[in-house]
């Protein structure tokens, strides 16, 4: 195997585990949406009714299914592009928490490291 045939399936790997990961965020937005608040960084209501919830639990269903899309297409290129264009996803969402006076700590320690390892894994597949 290729050197950079291994790197093309560790780009692919680690974007279906960006993929799962954003795609379990997005169901536990939709199942249980204060809990996945407080995991977000910002508190809410203990029911968690908030709509907005609900439509961030879409969105990241959304794009985690996109990613399983775009590694079925085995377009390494086109996948790196979509995880460079999605880090706004994550930046946005460390600046959301931090301008709602959200935790610090999950801004820094969650969205931030979410941003880089996207980052990173378009890197590899671009190679």
């Amino acid at each position: 195997m290729s050197e950079d045939m291994r790197r093309t399936d560790l780009g692919y790997a680690l974007s279906g585990l960006v993929g799962l990961g954003i795609t379990a965020v997005g169901t536990r937005f939709l199942v249980s949406p204060a809990k996945a608040a407080a995991a977000y960084g910002i508190s809410v209501g203990r029911d968690g009714a908030d709509p907005y919830l609900s439509v961030k639990g879409v969105r990241d269903v959304a794009s985690g299914l996109m990613t399983f899309v775009l590694i079925a297409a085995r377009e390494p290129r086109v996948l790196a592009g979509f995880l460079l264009a999605a880090t706004v996803i994550p930046v946005g969402d460390a600046v959301i928490v931090l301008r709602r006076g959200g935790r610090k700590s999950t801004a820094y320690g969650v969205h931030v490291p979410t941003a880089a390892a996207m980052v990173a894994t378009a890197a590899i597949l671009l190679g």
